[in-house]
């Protein structure tokens, strides 16, 4: 069973090097860990090992796809690590992209069948017709979402995390009465603001940006003290790209699960056939183990209570 059309794959720069787990000035709250490059290889080596037929073709029934005979994905106008490696999905490395040729597989589509797509997180969700068959870009399956457009089951749950500056207004807090009285920053409309207001009740408003990168760029110019994101990214965050940065901790669930859904127009007749895809891959510990290769499993990340 294979994941995307590349037999090899490619090779990542130093920004993109997986992590392994290490404490840095004793704190264990400061523990970066990423994936190891050697997990995602192998994973690809023994799975196209046991390379199967998929375990059906696409029905003669095209209802529901953009194009007849393809499956059309989505993902973000730019998609980033350790979703979606150098940001190709067309190369099925990276969480998402493996997740989405998985279910192609599973839906009979061979790897030259799938086409890639590009959208904008806010447009996806917005009420209309859409450009694609599913959108795959860590949306959180929420009740108000659902009025516009459709999920499948969940192909993962995500905790949220704080992210902080070395020796800034976060460095040392250990419980979320720590931070009450700090500023902190998320995406607008994202679950890790929805964090922030159900979980933390700062005392100070929040400042909530359009992106992920323009809550960075607030933290790294001393905008805000902190900043909350899904715990993966906060891996990759604070090891890459976000300098003496650490994870201050990892905050409780807010009122609702932060479980990712594949995202399709409401109404889509793929819906449940998408659905019982993620199901068997889930039921046959293929999602599992993609899950284990390109997000591992954070150890030594503090709850903060």
């Amino acid at each position: 069973m294979t994941y995307g059309p590349a037999a090899e794959h490619t090779t990542r720069d130093d920004r993109q090097a997986p992590f392994t787990t290490t404490a840095l000035g004793g704190h264990v709250s400061r523990i970066r860990p990423l994936i190891a490059a050697a997990g995602a290889a192998a994973l690809a080596l023994s799975l196209a090992a046991c390379a199967s037929t998929p375990s059906s073709t696409p029905s003669g029934d095209d209802e529901g796809y953009v194009t007849p005979g393809k499956l059309t994905i989505a993902t973000g106008e730019t998609a980033y690590y350790p979703y979606v490696i150098d940001d190709d999905p067309e190369s099925g490395e990276g969480f998402e992209a493996a997740v989405a040729y998985a279910v192609a597989e599973k839906l009979g589509f061979d790897a030259d069948d799938v086409v890639w797509v590009r959208t904008s997180f806010e447009s996806a969700i917005a009420p209309g017709p859409k450009s694609f068959d599913f959108n795959i870009q860590q949306y959180t399956i929420t009740d108000e979402r659902k009025q516009s457009v459709d999920f499948s089951s969940p192909y993962y749950s995500a905790s949220q995390a704080v992210v902080a500056i070395e020796g800034g207004a976060a460095d040392g807090v250990d419980s979320i009465d720590g931070l009450k009285d700090l500023v902190l920053g998320a995406m607008a409309g994202s679950t890790s603001a929805t964090t922030i207001d159900e979980v933390v009740a700062p005392n100070v408003a929040p400042n909530l940006y359009n992106s992920n990168e323009d809550a960075v760029a607030a933290l790294q110019a001393d905008l805000i003290d902190a900043i909350v994101l899904d715990l993966p990214t906060a891996y990759f965050a604070t090891a890459v790209y976000i300098e003496n940065s650490f994870i201050v901790g990892e905050l409780p669930g807010a009122g609702i699960p932060d479980e990712w859904g594949l995202l399709l127009p409401k109404g889509s007749p793929l819906t449940a056939k998408v659905t019982k895809a993620l199901d068997e891959l889930r039921e046959d510990g293929t999602l599992a183990e993609i899950t284990d290769t390109w997000l591992g499993s954070g150890q030594g990340v503090p709850l903060l209570k």
